[in-house]
Parts: C-alpha cells; structure tokens; sequence
C-alpha cells in the first residue's frame, strides 16, 4: 500500500469528491471538482467543502513520515467564492520536529488565484502507518 491508497480510506474525503493528486515529503496536492452537491445556499463552494479539501492536503502532508498525525487545530480564511470548475489544495510542512507538525495550504481555483488559506497543527501519535515514508 501507499500513502494515496492509504487515504482512498477517507470516505468523507472521497465521498466529497477529493482527489489527491500527489504526495512529497511533507507536501501534497489535492483537487475538486466543484458540483452542485457543494454549493451553499449562496451558490457558491460550501466553506465545509473548501475545508475538507484542504484538510485532506494537510493529512497528506503530515503524514507523509508514515506515522499517524491527526489535526488538534485547524484555522481557514476565505477570500473569494467560487461556483464551478476545480479548486486546488497545496500543502507545505512548515514545522515538523517530535509530536507536533504545523502546515499551510493554499486553496487555488483553476487561474491560480487564491480562494482560501487553511492552517493546521497536527500531533504525531505512535502509530505507524502501513506504507513507507514518502522521501521526494
């Protein structure tokens, strides 16, 4: 198994329509596509949605030493709506020494402009996980 098999698990996140596209050392990238089962009242991307897309970036990221890390805090600021196309998450490792790991995402639309930043910190439990560190 690896790290993209590992996270085909999150039913949430697939059921969302998230898709990881790729996983380095201590970054990823993750796509939707925006559909009407996203769209608030507003018609625009949910917030819930834009988060579990970034927050899926992040697990990636995070766990991409191959030990458990779940998220104790996370934080999102949004900046511009969106109602159709694919919405991009980009996560970069910004700290990551003993049990904790803190990473930033960027939330792009398919022009590259920002729509959102995601910010989260994670705790590395004992676990380890069924695939080796991802080293690129």
């Amino acid at each position: 198994m690896d790290i993209k098999e590992f996270f085909k698990k999150d039913i949430f996140a697939m059921e969302a329509g998230v898709e990881l596209l790729e996983v380095g050392n201590g970054t990823a990238r993750a796509r939707m596509k925006i559909s009407p089962k996203h769209l608030n009242g507003g018609g625009v991307c949910q917030g819930g949605a834009i988060f579990t897309l970034a927050d899926l970036a992040f697990a990636a990221a995070t766990n991409s030493h191959a030990r458990l890390t779940f998220s104790i805090q996370a934080n999102i600021q949004f900046f511009k709506s969106e109602s159709q196309g694919y919405l991009y998450a980009d996560a970069k490792e910004i700290f990551n020494r003993g049990r904790l790991a803190s990473a930033e995402v960027r939330i792009t639309n398919e022009a590259g402009e920002l729509i959102a930043m995601f910010s989260s910190m994670g705790y590395h439990k004992d676990t380890p996980l069924p695939f080796d560190p991802v080293e690129n």
